[in-house]
């Protein structure tokens, strides 16, 4: 207690140095981006001839009368088209196919959280250059996502804005037990997210929240890329869903479920989750269901092609690829049907069961199942950014948002495979790459 009236003073110098120090700043450079059509993704049009006023990492004013604030350093972009910092709500930054080089045992054995955190920053740069400024990370081994994120604010390393799940909960045996299918001999260890009955499950919903999680990612269905026998099976019983969901938004975080079953979908939805993952083989009452609650469904409907086309070679047990096949067309399907029905639908690629990077290419699949251009670009901006709860802030080019923007050369509404070259991409007022054709 003797020590309080040192540290009052102590802050107090601090506060005053700290303000002489603001005083004596530099004014943030004020910088206009200039280029020939915005796609304007708040009012679903495109406008001609932007100019983009950026003060520091915020976006001041949009104009269109081509006058450039006394001052400003001008970005010319020239025929490119203007977005959004792009948005993918489902990745795992800390692991790629590519580290499965035909031997899944020997990546499955032989690495770990540490040979992840070695890599991780490899992907998060791959997926900014690919102009996804904000990425969830939803599941991570030894909460290797917190420290990823942590050191990508500080300015470590560059990568998207992140928001992260670390290890996501799950049922012993089931899509999150990571020792499903090996020999009970065999000990595996680090952090888990296996928890059984509501008590543990709360107390696993506290520890992901004091370890930095952002949001809580549960698996409420068996899954493709695990042992268990089912791919759509629910793996929590409806108490158990609803004890978790109630502890994870008591603490402020959402709650995104991963499901393939349709009853999975449903029992998850009935607990009040924020976001069902994958959603595969949802059916008429799944839909009713989640436009009643408002939730948010993400469908990866790309990487259906990588997993059957690659996963045999990369040495892949054999049950994966067969599972893949029983839910990748009828998830199609079942997104052409979501689409009909008007439902709340955000952009999550699962990025890292295909490489990172890739992630553009799902705008195509998109289309090709039922979204407009319009609606696709949509889903990973407006949409993606209300789901995050950063609505006003990420996910549209407008006064007070951060300086979220990437460029492509050419229309990507006549176009929507422009978004998997995208050309240049800015973050927070940042310019991470810049390959405008002029």
């Amino acid at each position: 207690m003797r020590l309080l009236p040192l540290f009052a003073a102590m802050a107090l110098s601090s506060g005053s140095v700290a303000a002489a120090l603001a005083d004596d700043a530099p004014a943030p450079a004020r910088v206009a981006v200039r280029a020939a059509h915005l796609v304007d993704v708040q009012t679903g049009t495109v406008r001609d001839n932007p100019l983009v006023i950026i003060d520091g990492e915020r976006i001041t004013e949009v104009r269109y009368d081509g006058q450039v604030p006394a001052g400003a350093n001008v970005i010319d972009l020239g025929g490119a088209t203007l977005l959004p910092g792009l948005i993918d709500c489902h990745v795992h930054l800390t692991g790629d196919p590519s580290a499965v080089k035909g031997d899944y045992y020997e990546a499955v054995l032989k690495r770990g959280s540490i040979d992840a955190a070695i890599v991780s920053p490899v992907y998060a740069k791959r997926t900014l250059d690919a102009g996804f400024t904000t990425v969830r990370n939803l599941g991570a081994d030894d909460y290797v996502d917190v420290s990823l994120r942590d050191a990508i604010n500080r300015g470590d390393v560059p990568g998207p804005r992140m928001f992260v799940s670390g290890p996501p909960l799950g049922a012993t045996g089931g899509h999150a037990d990571g020792t499903t299918g090996f020999s009970p001999l065999i000990e595996f260890h680090g952090t888990t997210g296996v928890a059984d009955g509501v008590d543990a499950i709360r107390h696993r919903v506290r520890e992901n929240v004091k370890n930095g999680a952002d949001v809580i990612k549960f698996m409420a269905s068996a899954g493709v890329l695990s042992a268990e026998t089912s791919v759509g099976a629910p793996q929590y019983s409806q108490e158990e869903m609803n004890a978790l969901v109630d502890e994870a938004h008591r603490w402020g975080k959402k709650v995104a479920a991963h499901a393939h079953g349709a009853e999975a979908i449903k029992m998850a939805i009935r607990a009040g989750v924020d976001s069902v993952e994958h959603s595969s083989l949802i059916d008429d009452e799944g839909l009713k269901l989640a436009k009643q609650r408002g939730t948010y469904l993400d469908f990866d409907v790309y990487n259906d092609d990588y997993i059957l086309s690659e996963y045999a070679k990369k040495g892949f047990p054999a049950s994966t690829v067969e599972k893949e096949k029983l839910v990748g067309r009828l998830q199609r399907e079942n997104f052409q049907r979501a689409v009909k029905a008007g439902e709340k639908m955000a952009f999550g690629t699962d990025a890292g069961v295909y490489p990172h990077g890739w992630n553009g290419k799902q705008f195509a699949t998109m289309t090709q199942w039922g979204m407009t251009p319009m609606q696709a670009i949509q889903a990973a901006t407006v949409n993606a950014a209300d789901l995050l709860d950063m609505k006003g802030k990420i996910g549209a080019v407008a006064p007070g948002y951060y300086a979220d923007l990437v460029a492509v050369n050419d229309n990507p509404l006549s176009d929507i495979t422009q978004l998997q070259h995208v050309a240049f991409v800015m973050k927070g007022g940042e310019v991470d790459k810049n390959e405008i054709k002029r």
